[in-house]
């Protein structure tokens, strides 16, 4: 049996190039295509490419996938791939999923004239915006299903493979069933046929499960990470290649959107598939185009919060490339394959937040700390009207005591999260993560988190690692308590570290050179057993510093303050 693994992904993808109705994306430092559902046709080939010496489908084999499927509605189904013969309706091998499901399908011929037959996975949970490699092993009546190198799944059904498949006149498709309903939504990485074998052992041995490889397109493929010494974390190739330095580097279809770094001009530059393009040039012909069409656009949603000024540059396969000026210039992001501009001004007053929902979509989010003439506590979510040239209420959340807003983006998508400070006098109580809700226009709850007395909400993010520091104040006897850094892994904030703090106000991340930096504002020395100092609002504030080697912030300075809140 020829145990040459069969790359379908890599067959549907041109030598030239991509293939039409395929784009490239990155999503947490993994590369998949997407696939378009305009022309289904046109992300075919024909079996016998793959076949060649025997036109049988293997009666034994195993297939890989490795997706990211996005959440969708609960009765959604969508093809990973279908295996169908020209001109006939029926499926002679696919696999298709749910939300809660997947389903292999194929073409028994145990009955006169054949007949679909389906063999499903209850409680397979794929369409939560997370990579995942599927092994699915099938051997005659018996048939496996591994998700991320787990327990297998193993169903038995009367009907087995069949023996002997013809896949003359057949087709291969991505991602759809030779139709546009049911069309897959996601990314797909990898898409492989292993003859005569169970694929588990040879995936099963990958450091990461859920993006293990048997094979993937060379377009897919990762760069091989450079050994730094003083790397912040260790992260994949999605920070690694935002910026081409050094020489310059060949600018062809295949280096397209692209940036390149010249150091001896100190200019960035885009590859538009043949030359590389001064930024410079290329956002002023952008600018002077949109001004002088002022035409409406149809852009992509690109959540990105806001402080101060900066540069945003959004490229095709998601990445960013960010600069702080030295003088203060309008915020730009640009989206080199649409004709897309975001030019914007920053107001930032005392704990208020400013959050781009999309082009012209612009929110406020104020904190209120007391309640109402009415007795109700609640924060507003204002949206900017561009009618009535003022913010206008869009969204209550009831909050206690709410200290601060803090906007961020995480893999594409939008949080607001809300410091509470107290509900009465009680001080330990939860602070929210809310999440925006594309379908119902709404922040809703993600996660709440406990604090304890807390005042503010700190968001960085260090390579493709997202943090989220809680500055606890007063524990209702104490100001001596711990301060909280949360780290995003799996989907929600998991504790990454507590540093002990006196009376917390503030966090502040910043840099220095290659070095990542954590400041906390400590405000006083407080505890209802202990007699009061003397001058209790003299309290050092402490500046740490991430060790790479321990992978945690130690301290790094004690500086004396006085009294912050």
């Amino acid at each position: 049996t020829d145990l040459r693994p069969l790359d379908i992904l890599s067959e549907a993808v041109p030598a030239g190039g991509l293939a039409r109705g395929m784009r490239v994306f990155q999503v947490q430092g993994v590369r998949g295509f997407q696939l378009s559902s305009s022309r289904p046709r046109a992300l075919g080939f024909p079996a016998s490419r793959l076949f060649i010496h025997c036109d049988r489908f293997p009666e034994e084999f195993s297939i890989i996938v490795t997706l990211r499927a996005l959440r969708g509605p609960a009765k959604r189904n969508e093809y990973i791939f279908t295996l169908m013969v020209e001109e006939s309706p029926g499926v002679l091998v696919g696999l298709r999923y749910a939300p809660d499901k997947l389903h292999f399908l194929f073409w028994s011929q145990e009955r006169a004239g054949g007949c679909q037959t389906r063999v499903t996975f209850p409680n397979v949970s794929l369409a939560d915006n997370q990579w995942h490699t599927l092994v699915l092993a099938v051997s005659g009546q018996s048939f496996s299903l591994t998700v991320d190198c787990s327990v297998p799944k193993d169903v038995v059904v009367e009907t087995p493979f069949p023996a002997s498949l013809s896949v003359r006149r057949a087709s291969f498709y991505l991602g759809n069933r030779r139709r546009r309903k049911g069309v897959f939504t996601g990314l797909l990485r990898q898409l492989v046929l292993l003859p005569g074998a169970d694929a588990t052992p040879r995936i099963c041995h990958a450091v990461n499960f859920k993006v293990a490889t048997l094979s993937v397109p060379s377009v897919l493929q990762d760069v091989p990470a450079k050994p730094v010494s003083n790397e912040v974390l260790k992260y994949p190739y999605e920070t690694d290649m935002k910026v081409t330095l050094g020489a310059r580097p060949r600018c062809s279809k295949q280096e397209k959107t692209q940036f390149w770094f010249n150091a001896s001009r100190r200019g960035l530059y885009l590859c538009n598939g043949s030359t590389w393009l001064s930024m410079l040039e290329v956002l002023k012909h952008l600018w002077d185009g949109y001004v002088e069409t002022k035409r409406p656009m149809s852009c992509q949603k690109y959540w990105r919060p806001l402080r101060g000024w900066q540069t945003q540059v959004s490229m095709s396969s998601g990445l960013w490339w960010d600069t702080w000026p030295s003088h203060p210039t309008p915020s730009l992001a640009l989206h080199p394959t649409s004709p897309c501009i975001f030019l914007s001004m920053l107001l930032r007053e005392e704990k208020t937040k400013l959050c781009w929902l999309s082009l012209f979509q612009i929110f406020l989010a104020v904190a209120n700390f007391e309640q109402n003439e009415r007795g109700q506590e609640f924060s507003v979510i204002y949206k900017w009207s561009r009618r009535k040239a003022k913010f206008i209420p869009y969204q209550r959340i009831t909050t206690h005591s709410a200290r601060d807003w803090e906007a961020f983006v995480i893999e594409g998508e939008a949080f607001l999260a809300v410091v509470n400070h107290r509900e009465g006098n009680n001080h330990n109580i939860d602070s929210v993560i809310y999440r925006w809700n594309p379908r119902t226009g709404l922040f809703e709850t993600n996660q709440t988190i406990p604090t304890s007395g807390a005042y503010d909400w700190e968001f960085f993010t260090i390579g493709p690692y997202s943090f989220l520091a809680v500055a606890n104040t007063f524990n209702g006897t104490s100001t001596k308590i711990y301060s909280h850094i949360y780290i995003w892994l799996s989907g929600s904030f998991q504790l990454f570290q507590s540093i002990l703090t006196f009376g917390a106000a503030d966090w502040e991340v910043f840099h220095i050179g290659d070095r990542v930096f954590l400041a906390v504002a400590n405000s006083h020395s407080y505890d209802s057993g202990m007699p009061a100092p003397s001058n209790f609002y003299a309290i050092n504030s402490s500046i740490y510093e991430l060790n790479i080697t321990a992978q945690m912030f130690v301290k790094f300075q004690d500086l004396l303050t006085y009294r912050y809140l």
